[in-house]
């Protein structure tokens, strides 16, 4: 099971980790805006309403009028009206602003995973980066298109409501007042609590992920270990710890909604009290207008108090989903182009491959060390010639640093020390994209694309046409196996190739390299799975001195 741990997040609420995440959300501020707007409005006919209230109830029912009725029931109506306009345009507004945000943050997140360097894949678990593009991504969403903008329409409402009943009566409007900072204490307190426990959530849930990953990709071994009921313990460890720190943080926002009711209600009996006292006073100093007006805002102006609480506590949830998506979206890559190299050769999704020089395939290690970011050493003052056009085999005993010869030939790291040219150029001052883009490079483990086998050889170079295609599968002795199959080169090779053998794989992603026709190829112990006897078609794979000029550790 996944033994790899999230990385932990102590931060208190951070604002300023919101800002930077609304920032990435700017093609949606126009959305956002118009969504604060409906909610300002919307807030203002929630305090308007209390103030008809005020009007129907001393100029009609007290004094008995009837003069003005029509004129109070078209603005009764009309400020009806705008809300529900309001209301719906809020609806509508969100609705698009959380699926576009939640696909805008998702592109960006995707577009950085593939600037990201190897260094990150390999001490990233697959599970953790598919916990942060899916639900962490949509916990975002959610959260910015209705919990923020549901805070803006509540603190505004505060706000008008305060300034409403200071207007109406000063002392009844600090008496309910009075309870915010209580309020704000509770608050504080239980932030802490219930961050902590949403955050452990997040991090459960993407080592969770990260765990049905790995029993998925790993059903066979599992099955030939009997390793079912462990497994099954292993998870039920990790479901068991969720489980947990789900209940804590429900405890706790269940516990903090009933504290917050129960302070608005006494806020509405000490206005009842005191404004009840002076409606009946000698003085008259309120009346029964104005204190049902009070009542109204003393249980109203909770709701939306009872509202930001909620959302505080959503906030509380969604920034541990936050952070990670925004720890994503600022990692750096490790191995990267410096300015003056894009400047001139432009990156990899912009190159300028008419300023490319050509490539003819000299490879020179001098005096090269490496080692990985855990500090082990690999290379030690490594030096290595390879010539166009002449091929060179590693061969050394497991772990003695042939796979990471051939990713700092592939720029996939650089060394720690010392020069790699690529023909007598230091290849840091050439862009990645341009090295990468003449290399020929088959694995081990191959990896295979949804899709035909076609298909997959095409990738090699999207305008390969279907006899190019052919003429590369029979230079590697491919064909043959290929036609035997019921749809031949149209065959559907599955979910990474799952459909084929390892050894077929290796042979398709041959083909795919050498379609390519790459200025160094790089064979990792490429054709290990190939049956080596001779079949009809030929040898059951090529020679590597065949292949354009190549660097092929073995």
């Amino acid at each position: 099971m996944q033994s790899q741990q999230e990385q932990d997040y102590t931060k208190k609420l951070d604002a300023g980790l919101w800002r930077r995440l609304i920032r990435y959300m700017k093609p949606y501020h126009k959305y956002l805006y118009a969504i604060m707007a409906t909610m300002a409005v919307s807030a203002l006919c929630d305090t308007i309403f209390p103030l008809l209230t005020r009007e129907a109830i001393d100029t009609f029912i007290t004094e008995g009028q009837t003069g003005g009725r029509l004129w109070f029931i078209l603005r009764y109506a009309g400020t009806l009206l705008l809300q529900t306009s309001c209301i719906f345009g809020f609806c509508q507004l969100c609705g698009r602003a959380e699926c576009g945000i939640n696909r805008h943050i998702r592109k960006l997140a995707f577009k950085r995973l593939e600037e990201l360097s190897f260094s990150y894949y390999d001490q990233t678990p697959v599970g953790f980066i598919i916990s942060r593009m899916t639900s962490d991504t949509a916990r975002l969403g959610e959260t910015v298109a209705w919990g923020i903008v549901d805070l803006f329409w509540s603190g505004s409402y505060i706000l008008i409501t305060a300034v409403a009943m200071l207007l109406l009566n000063a002392r009844m409007a600090l008496l309910v007042l009075s309870v915010m900072p209580v309020i704000a204490v509770a608050a504080v307190w239980f932030q802490k609590r219930i961050l902590a426990s949403y955050r452990e959530v997040r991090k459960t849930n993407s080592q969770i992920t990260g765990a049905f990953n790995e029993g998925i990709m790993g059903a066979k071994t599992s099955k030939t270990l009997v390793r079912e009921e462990a497994n099954c313990n292993e998870f039920a460890v990790l479901t068991g710890r969720m489980r947990a720190s789900s209940i804590r943080a429900a405890v706790l926002s269940a516990l903090f909604f009933p504290i917050v009711t129960s302070l608005g209600s006494i806020a509405t009996a000490l206005v009842l009290h005191r404004g009840g006292s002076e409606v009946f006073s000698a003085q008259g100093l309120v009346t029964v207008g104005t204190l049902a007006a009070f009542v109204q805002y003393a249980t109203g102006i909770f709701e939306p108090i009872s509202s930001i609480a909620r959302i505080f506590a959503d906030l509380q949830s969604s920034q541990a989903a936050a952070e990670r998506v925004v720890s994503l979206l600022e990692t750096e890559p490790e191995i990267f182009d410096t300015p003056e190299v894009v400047e001139k050769f432009g990156d990899s999704f912009n190159p300028k491959r008419e300023n490319w020089p050509d490539i003819r395939g000299d490879i020179e290690f001098d005096h090269v060390s490496f080692h990985y970011s855990t500090g082990e050493q690999v290379l030690d003052d490594f030096c290595l010639k390879v010539k166009a056009g002449q091929t060179v085999a590693l061969v050394g005993e497991t772990g003695s640093g042939k796979s990471t010869i051939v990713n700092l030939v592939c720029r996939f790291y650089e060394p720690t020390s010392g020069t790699i040219r690529i023909d007598g150029v230091d290849y840091r001052q050439r862009s990645i994209l341009w090295l990468q883009d003449h290399l020929g490079y088959v694995l081990q483990q191959p990896h295979l694309f949804s899709g035909t086998i076609r298909e997959n050889i095409r990738f090699g170079r999207l305008d390969a046409t279907d006899r190019e295609i052919e003429a590369a599968c029979r230079a590697v002795d491919a064909e043959d196996f290929i036609l035997k199959l019921e749809k031949g080169y149209d065959t559907e090779v599955g979910e990474g190739g799952n459909r084929l053998s390892t050894g077929q794989k290796q042979l398709i992603s041959f083909a795919r390299a050498l379609i390519a026709k790459p200025a160094i190829f790089v064979l990792d112990e490429a054709t290990s799975s190939v049956d080596t006897w001779p079949s009809p078609a030929g040898p059951a794979s090529s020679s590597p001195t065949a292949c354009p000029p190549c660097a092929a550790p073995t």
